[in-house]
């Protein structure tokens, strides 16, 4: 079979396949270093990861949370890059046909990034800089490699002559890219640590104030300490984290100030740390929970939050609930990366301990759960309540405006739904006959957990032991005492809330406000002998 003249002999295509890999990793170290000395968030893979992030179906959004838990950002992550390897091989294969027309994707690639950045949140016309700069290092690299690797064949050389390769001259050229490439990423890492080295600072050097109002002790018995049942208050780097940032702001508490204004704000604010602090600090013990959480799902947290009352700094500004003649019913709390929350005002003023906070179980906040303020609501799904890196509140309508979810097909308004968990045991757990302590928990913040039941193939309802309660805001541990027959079996569980309200059976998704149904765990019971 004769060669297809067309195609590049095989030493010009390994040429153009390296040569793509090399200019991509140089462009994106050097796109890394201008982001640093600049806003993170505008390197490249961060703001096409975020723009992904925006453009996906919410139902593809809530398999990705399913499939790989809070792991997602780092899939997502690595997808792009992974994506930008094959176009970066494919670019530098066109190359060494039609060099102009293999830098000519590399630009192309330079502004998808470009336009990505600038679609974010809160970017300037400078955040198109990083993106641009790589491209045309990208680009600079893939035409210096190309025209180094191949030169054109000697007249009457054979075909496979016909670009002969000095291989040691270009692995040369290749080795002190990737050097310099190298050098470039490690200062691009160490700018960007220099430029949150404030905000370290900061939270390494901030005392949290002693709490005006401080939370009672959790209750003896709260924590049933079953074996497999997690602990009743949650530590910090166990709490789960669910969010759009792929890079956490690193917010300077130092300079960090927080605006409060709108409709029905008579006496607008603008707030420094010390200035909020000095407000009764309320130290109060409250459940989180992610709407995207499944029926029996990991994304929900309790944990003792400190902080100042939200309601009584709305009522500072000259805010009136709709109750009593306010004209605003929803606040808009904005993140320093873009974010949107909208809360209901009635929610917030009606009495409940939402809180603006600064610590998160006796620790100033980390910075992937908020640092310096965050906002934490009791009763409230996070994505209507929970704003992380909070420096606006704005005052408006729910027909003025939709926040960042809302425009994502979830709801405007969303309270918890009562929901209850079994831990232990794990699904498909292999047990022994005989007794099996059945635990888990249940949550209906802000109504609080009467009552547990579990059953067992679909007999009849038994009740459970609930540990003590911690007030109305926190989830409940329970435990039932289950003899064990062989066999396999579905286990089954449901709670009661403080009105009264049975938890429904009723399978529903996570979207548009929260999953509903009750968890079942299936699993085996060995014959002995």
């Amino acid at each position: 079979m004769k060669a297809d003249p067309s195609r590049p002999p095989r030493p010009r295509r390994a040429v153009g396949a390296v040569s793509g890999i090399v200019a991509a990793v140089a462009g994106l170290a050097l796109a890394q270093l201008t982001a640093a000395a600049g806003r993170p968030e505008a390197s490249p893979v961060t703001a096409v990861g975020g723009a992904v992030v925006d453009l996906t179906p919410v139902a593809v959004r809530e398999w990705a949370i399913g499939l790989f838990g809070t792991a997602d950002k780092l899939v997502l992550g690595l997808g792009i890059l992974a994506v930008l390897a094959v176009a970066a091989v494919g670019a530098g294969l066109l190359a060494v046909r039609h060099l102009a027309a293999g830098i000519a994707v590399v630009g192309g690639f330079g502004l998808v990034g470009a336009l990505a950045a600038l679609s974010r949140p809160e970017a300037s016309w400078r955040d198109a800089l990083p993106s641009l700069v790589g491209a045309l290092a990208s680009a600079g690299v893939l035409y210096l490699l190309i025209t180094a690797g191949t030169r054109p064949r000697p007249a009457g050389a054979p075909q496979e002559g016909a670009w002969a390769m000095d291989r040691r001259g270009f692995g040369r050229l290749v080795a002190a890219v990737l050097a310099v490439s190298a050098g470039v990423g490690l200062g691009a890492r160490r700018l960007g640590a220099h430029g949150s080295a404030g905000a370290t600072a900061s939270r390494a050097d901030f005392v949290l104030p002693r709490p005006t109002v401080p939370a009672p002790p959790v209750p003896a018995g709260a924590d049933l300490r079953v074996p497999g049942l997690g602990p009743f208050i949650t530590p910090n780097q166990d709490f789960y984290r669910v969010d759009t940032a792929l890079v956490v702001p690193r917010v300077d508490a130092d300079t960090w100030r927080l605006r409060i204004h709108g409709e029905g704000v008579s006496r607008p604010l603008t707030l420094d740390l010390r200035q909020l602090l000095a407000r009764p600090v309320v130290e109060h013990d409250i459940t989180l929970t992610c709407v995207s959480n499944e029926v029996g799902g990991p994304y929900a947290g309790n944990a003792r939050w400190l902080g100042v009352r939200l309601g009584d700094l709305l009522r500072e500004a000259g805010v009136r609930p709709p109750s009593q003649g306010g004209p605003a019913d929803q606040l808009v709390a904005r993140s320093v990366d873009g974010m949107t929350i909208g809360t209901p005002v009635e929610t917030v003023m009606d009495g409940r301990t939402a809180l603006l906070a600064v610590g998160m179980n006796g620790r100033p906040l980390p910075f992937a759960h908020g640092f310096p303020v965050r906002m934490v609501v009791p009763g409230l799904y996070g994505y209507v309540s929970a704003c992380k890196w909070i420096d606006e509140l704005r005052l408006t309508t729910f027909a003025a405006y939709d926040a960042y979810w809302v425009r994502r097909s979830w709801a405007q308004q969303a309270p918890v739904k009562t929901q209850s968990r079994i831990d232990t045991p794990r699904p498909y757990a292999d047990l022994a006959p005989g007794r099996v302590a059945v635990a888990g928990v249940a949550w209906a913040q802000h109504r609080g957990i009467e009552g547990v039941q579990v059953r067992v193939d679909g007999g009849a309802w038994q009740e459970a032991r609930l540990g003590s309660a911690d007030g109305l805001d926190t989830w409940r541990q329970w435990v039932w005492s289950w003899e064990a027959p062989p066999g396999r079996h579905r286990l089954e569980v449901r709670a009661t809330d403080g009105t009264g309200a049975v938890q429904t059976g009723d399978r529903t998704g996570t979207v548009p406000d929260g999953a509903t149904g009750w968890h079942t765990v299936d699993i085996d019971v060995r014959a002995l002998g």
